[in-house]
C-alpha cells in the first residue's frame, strides 16, 4: 500500500515536472500577427553631424516650468531655435509647408505626399526641456546648456528628452528630401512648444488636424527605445510603447475642532488621514499580470531570459504569487503591473502648537489601462472605510488629468514597421511596452487608434538617469541610429500601403 502511494506519488511529481519543463521551454516569442517587414535602404548618414546638429539644438534655452510658457517676452528661444532649423535643414523646409499651431510656438509640417487615398503618417516631438535644478550645475560633466561633444556623448538638457528626437526627425527628412524622394504617403511633423507643461500646442494641433478631418495611419512619439541590462532578460530589450498611463488626482480631508497642542485629542485629524494614507499604501490597486498588454511584454522576452526566470513566469499558475511579490517590490515593474498610489501634497496645521482643524493629503494616481477614476475612487473608499469623518474628491485646482490611453494594436503596419525598424537598430528582442509618464501622443488618440511612443536608439540604464536628472546626454552613435532609423520608417510606411 505504501509502495503503491510512493509511487503514485512519484509519477505526480515527474508529470508535474514534466508540465514545468515543457511550458518552459515552449514560452516566449514574439507578439502574435506582427507583420513581417523588409525595410528599405536608405540615405548613409553621419553621426557626428547629426550630433553637431542636436549640440546646436541644446543651446536653445526653451525652458518650460508652467502651463502657459514662454509667456509673452520669453519667446525668444522657440523663435531663434526655428529659425535656426529653417537654415540648418532647408531641403525639407523647401519640400513642407510650415505652419505655427495657434496658441503658441508648436509647428506643423505637411509634406505633400502623391496619393490622396493613403492616410497621412504623424511623426511628432517636441521642442521645450525642464529646467535644470537650482544649485546642481556644478554636477554635471558638462554645462547643461553647452551641448559639449565629449567622450562619445552629446550633453545637455533636452538630449534625450527630446531634442535628440526632434533633430533625428529633421536630419531624416531632409536626408530623403535632398535625395529628392517624392513620398506617396503625406508625412506630417508635428513639434510641440510645451509638452513638459501641459502639452497644449499638440492639444491643439490633433484639433486642428481633427478639423480638417485628418486621421493618420499611425502617430509616432517618444517614449521607448531599447534599453541594455534590461532586468528582464539581462541583455538588451527593444520596447515599443502601445499604450501610456493615465494621471488622476484624489484629495483626502479630515476635519475636526482643532484647539491648543497642550490638550490633544486621540484620534486627531492628523492621525486619522494618516491611517487613510497608511492604508492605501498597505493595500495597492490589484495587479493582473494575465492583462494582455502585460504578458505580452513577458512573453516577448521569455525566450531571452535566464532559464529559472522563464520558468517562473512560463509557470504562473505556480509561481505567480511569489512573481507578483517581486515585481511589487520594484519600482518601475510595479508601475507596469498596476496603477500606482503616491501620495504627494500634505497640509495641516500652520503652526506647530496648533492642532489642524484641517488636514487634507493630495494622492496622485497613475492609471494602469485596466482601471479607470471610478474603480480608484471605489477602491479608497473600500481601503479606508473605517476612517471616521474622511471626505474623498476628485481632483485638485480643478486639474483632474486623463485616463489611460487606448492600447494600439500590434498586427497592423504601423507596429510592424517599428517591430522590424526596432530589431535592426538594437539587434535585441522587441516588446510592447506601456509608457509610464505622459507624452503628447496621448493626444492623438482623438484622431488615430494607431499612436506609439518609440524612438530607434539603444541606451544604458545609466543613461536613463538624465531624463530630467543631472548629466542628461545621447551618445553620438545614437544619433545616428535615430537618423537612419526615422529614415527606414518614414520609407517603409510610404512604400506599403494598408
Amino acid at each position: 500500500m505504501i509502495k503503491r502511494i510512493a509511487l503514485g506519488t512519484g509519477g505526480i511529481l515527474i508529470l508535474l515536472v514534466g508540465i514545468i519543463l515543457v511550458r518552459t521551454v515552449n514560452y516566449g516569442g514574439a507578439p502574435q500577427d506582427v507583420r513581417e517587414i523588409v525595410l528599405p535602404d536608405v540615405p548613409n548618414f553621419d553621426a557626428g553631424i547629426a550630433a553637431q546638429h542636436l549640440s546646436e539644438a541644446i543651446q536653445f534655452r526653451t525652458m518650460t516650468v508652467a502651463p502657459g510658457d514662454p509667456r509673452p517676452g520669453q519667446e525668444g528661444p522657440w523663435l531663434d531655435m526655428q529659425t535656426w532649423m529653417e537654415a540648418t535643414y532647408p531641403a525639407f523646409h523647401s519640400a513642407a509647408t510650415k505652419e505655427t499651431i495657434p496658441g503658441g510656438y508648436s509647428l506643423l509640417f505637411t509634406w505633400q505626399g502623391s496619393d490622396q487615398s493613403l492616410d497621412p503618417i504623424l511623426l511628432m516631438a517636441h521642442q521645450d526641456v525642464v529646467p535644470v535644478n537650482i544649485g546642481t550645475e556644478g554636477d554635471w560633466d558638462a554645462p547643461p546648456f553647452s551641448g559639449a561633444i565629449q567622450d562619445g556623448y552629446v550633453y545637455g538638457r533636452g538630449a534625450i528628452d527630446d531634442k535628440g528626437s526632434m533633430v533625428g526627425l529633421l536630419e531624416a527628412l531632409d536626408a530623403l528630401a535632398n535625395q529628392g524622394f517624392e513620398p506617396k504617403r503625406t508625412i506630417l511633423l508635428m513639434l510641440g512648444h510645451d509638452e513638459e507643461v501641459s502639452g497644449s500646442g499638440a492639444s491643439a494641433g490633433v484639433e486642428l488636424l481633427k478639423s480638417r478631418r485628418i486621421s493618420p495611419i499611425m502617430a509616432l512619439d517618444e517614449g521607448f527605445m531599447a534599453v541594455e541590462n534590461n532586468p528582464l532578460t539581462g541583455g538588451t530589450v527593444a520596447f515599443i510603447g502601445v499604450a501610456e498611463k493615465g494621471y488622476v488626482t484624489f484629495t483626502l480631508t479630515v476635519t475636526a475642532e482643532g484647539g491648543h497642542s497642550s490638550t490633544p485629542p486621540r484620534n486627531s485629524a492628523t492621525v486619522r488621514l494618516s491611517r487613510a494614507l497608511i492604508a492605501l499604501d498597505e493595500n495597492q490597486m490589484t495587479a493582473d499580470m494575465d492583462y494582455p498588454l502585460v504578458s505580452g511584454l513577458f512573453k516577448a522576452t521569455g525566450r531571452d531570459m535566464p532559464f529559472v526566470q522563464r520558468m517562473a513566469f512560463a509557470n504562473q499558475w505556480l509561481f505567480g504569487g511569489y512573481l507578483k511579490g517581486v515585481l511589487s517590490a520594484e519600482p518601475a515593474a510595479n508601475a507596469m503591473i498596476r496603477t500606482t498610489t503616491a501620495p504627494t501634497l500634505l497640509t495641516g496645521s500652520a503652526k506647530e502648537n496648533v492642532l489642524a482643524q484641517r488636514a487634507t493629503a493630495i494622492i496622485n494616481f497613475r492609471i494602469h489601462p485596466k482601471d479607470t477614476e471610478e474603480s480608484i475612487l471605489a477602491h479608497i473608499k473600500t481601503v479606508t472605510r473605517d476612517i471616521e469623518g474622511l471626505d474623498v474628491t476628485l481632483g485638485r485646482s480643478g486639474i483632474r488629468g486623463t485616463g489611460a490611453s487606448p492600447v494600439s494594436p500590434m498586427d497592423n503596419l504601423a507596429f510592424g514597421v517599428l517591430y522590424a525598424v526596432a530589431a535592426d537598430s538594437s539587434q535585441a528582442p522587441v516588446a510592447p511596452g506601456l509608457v509610464l509618464g505622459a507624452t503628447d501622443g496621448r493626444y492623438a488618440t482623438a484622431i488615430t487608434d494607431s499612436v506609439y511612443r518609440f524612438m530607434p536608439a539603444v541606451m544604458s540604464p545609466e543613461d536613463l538617469t538624465g531624463f530630467h536628472g543631472t548629466n542628461e546626454r545621447i551618445t553620438v552613435e545614437n544619433m545616428g541610429r535615430l537618423s537612419k532609423g526615422y529614415a527606414q520608417i518614414i520609407l517603409a510606411m510610404d512604400a506599403n500601403a494598408d
